[in-house]
């Protein structure tokens, strides 16, 4: 059985159970399992010897994950092509490429975590009581090791844009 945590998130003050161990800086970043589509599934390794910069939103169609998908988008072309941008959902594949062709995302990648929640417990993000994954921010350095760590305390809340893309460029 996963670790939950208790009395560390809320939806609009109501409060969540999340699944799975809380990152701290300096941890090896956990693997996991995303799908890509509904028939290709990607790993941790496909992004090797890259920096990865994983915003975490708990649906595409909200306001909020939407607009911090496009902040990312715009601030991926500054930051060169040894960095990756990941979004991660619990939207299906086909409703994140819709999302992405209607925004004309283009430069992060879209990752699905609706089948088997790997990405949320292994992350510590899995919301129980509502299936999602919490909002959140991870920047791997190249070697997969915990950088920059944020966990939103509040589901409807903006992430720290600033602090984490400092953590990005620290490790350019």
């Amino acid at each position: 059985m996963s670790q939950e945590r208790n009395g560390v998130a809320a939806f609009k003050g109501n409060p969540l159970t999340l699944v799975g161990p809380g990152l701290q800086v300096g941890d090896q970043a956990p693997d996991f399992q995303l799908h890509k589509n509904l028939l290709e599934v990607v790993s941790l390794k496909d992004y090797a010897g890259k920096i990865k910069l994983i915003s975490v939103v708990p649906s595409i169609d909200t306001g909020v994950c939407d607009a911090q998908t496009r902040r990312f988008n715009e601030e991926a072309s500054s930051l060169g092509e040894n960095v990756v941008i990941i979004t991660v959902s619990v939207d299906l594949p086909f409703a994140q490429a819709r999302w992405c062709g209607a925004a004309g995302v283009d430069r992060v990648v879209l990752l699905s975590d609706y089948k088997a929640h790997s990405f949320g417990e292994a992350y510590g993000v899995y919301i129980k009581e509502l299936g999602l994954d919490m909002r959140s921010i991870f920047v791997l350095d190249s070697n997969d090791k915990v950088q920059y760590v944020e966990y939103l305390s509040e589901m409807t809340e903006h992430p720290n844009y600033e602090q984490a893309l400092a953590a990005v460029k620290g490790l350019l």
